[in-house]
């Protein structure tokens, strides 16, 4: 996956770099047996009230079902193709099994390549190739893994977003130490399951949109400051003429800590799992 630029014979292009997809597979259209249509909210809900502000129209989309349990133990599958999905930031696999041809989608990890045959298993003995699922206890200490569970049997929840991956740090008999992304030391069972490999699409974080229509397309409204504001719109609003925000503890327009403070809560019934916080 590389990002393109482009000569500036626009101002929307200017400054925009975005993904050449070069990684994608030629030729292909998504599975349409493993696709729902997504009825987009506009931010609003049962009641018709806005509940989430910025968010409305965009480009229509399909779900692509992913399988995030991977529970066909043994049971090799090759990967036909490695596709675009609108719904999330890394790339998809398309894979068929080998027993009775069923289709599924996966995410698709960095080294993952059309033609590979990848296996979700219990066997320590298995390569550690990437796309290979395993339980935590069966894979080597040091292993960067994605789309890993929280609860053995409910799905990978962990590290599913472009270009992350975990690293398997610690076992202490049935718990698991993962360093998270985030730099945070986790504690998880070591039945929980995992995928190998570092996520695609790793150069995501360097994208630039270019112009605001962009952010239209993806179904992100305008957003207006606090500061330029009226006093009766938000508590940073008010003032002559070009005032600073003031408040020394940010706020949002309903008086919560925002701009940096932490939202997790002080009796969170996992806190006992976390070995070390986050730093970023």
């Amino acid at each position: 996956m590389g990002i393109k630029r482009f000569r500036p014979y626009t101002n929307g292009v200017r400054h925009a770099a975005l993904p050449d997809f070069a990684e994608l597979t030629k030729g292909t259209r998504p599975e349409k047996s493993l696709m729902e249509p997504v009825k987009g909210t506009g931010g609003r809900n049962s009641y018709g009230r806005i509940t989430s502000r910025h968010r409305g129209a965009g480009h229509k989309r399909m779900y692509r079902l992913i399988d995030f349990k991977r529970t066909r133990i043994d049971d090799p599958a090759t990967v036909l193709s490695i596709e675009y999905d609108p719904n999330r930031t890394c790339r998809i696999a398309l894979i068929e099994y080998k027993s009775d041809k069923t289709k599924s989608y996966i995410l698709a990890p960095v080294d993952l390549k059309v033609g590979h045959v990848i296996v979700s298993t219990n066997n320590a003995d298995v390569d550690m190739l990437a796309g290979n699922c395993l339980p935590l206890r069966k894979i080597p200490l040091g292993t960067a893994i994605h789309n890993i569970e929280l609860k053995a049997g409910f799905g990978g929840q962990l590290a599913r977003s472009a270009g992350t991956a975990a690293q398997l740090i610690a076992k202490e008999g049935n718990i698991a130490h993962l360093r998270l992304p985030s730099s945070e030391v986790r504690k998880v069972s070591s039945d929980c399951r995992a995928t190998i490999g570092q996520l695609s699409n790793v150069e995501n974080e360097t994208v630039s949109i270019g112009k605001a229509g962009r952010s239209r397309w993806l179904g992100r409204r305008p957003q207006s400051r606090g500061v330029v504001m009226n006093p009766v719109d938000h508590p940073h609003g008010g003032g002559e003429g070009k005032a600073p925000q003031g408040n020394p503890h940010p706020v949002t327009p309903w008086g919560k800590p925002t701009k940096g403070a932490k939202t997790r809560s002080k009796r969170k019934y996992s806190n006992h799992m976390i070995v070390r916080r986050r730093t970023k």
